[in-house]
């Protein structure tokens, strides 16, 4: 029935703004457009008809866990010192006087860089807003 009423609306707009030719397309508009209309809905009608929110639930923020799935990514490595202790074996001198061996220590600093690692699989929360649930 919604649909013919539609049908109807629409040739008798089409009508009185003279897009239909021809006596018997607007004889038809006339008729519908004598049709009677739909009775007016009242304001309080429609303002219930339009809120939604007595059928939906507020949803407080909350943590919620969810499975991550394995990924590569980039990570920090710091900085730091390495400590290379080197031996060095003993040995005659130029004045034939005997050196005995002994170790020295070379400090280095290795600088800081990014690598690609892989992470496996892991659960992990992340914070859910609160919000209206209409899901019924």
């Amino acid at each position: 029935m919604t649909a013919s009423t539609r049908v109807r609306h629409l040739l008798a707009g089409a009508a009185a703004t003279g897009l239909l030719a021809g006596t018997g397309a607007l004889g038809t508009a006339g008729a519908a457009e004598a049709a009677p209309a739909q009775p007016p809905v009242p304001a309080a009608a429609s303002a219930v008809a339009t809120h939604h929110h007595d059928r939906c639930t507020w949803q407080q923020g909350h943590w919620q866990k969810h499975w991550v799935k394995g990924h590569w990514a980039k990570q920090w490595q710091k900085g730091h010192y390495s400590d290379q202790k080197v031996w060095h074996p003993g040995h005659y001198d130029r004045h034939g006087h005997w050196q005995p061996g002994h170790w020295t220590h070379h400090v280095q600093w290795h600088k800081g860089h990014w690598t690609q690692v892989y992470v496996p699989g892991h659960w992990d929360t992340h914070w859910v807003k609160g919000h209206w649930s209409c899901h019924r």
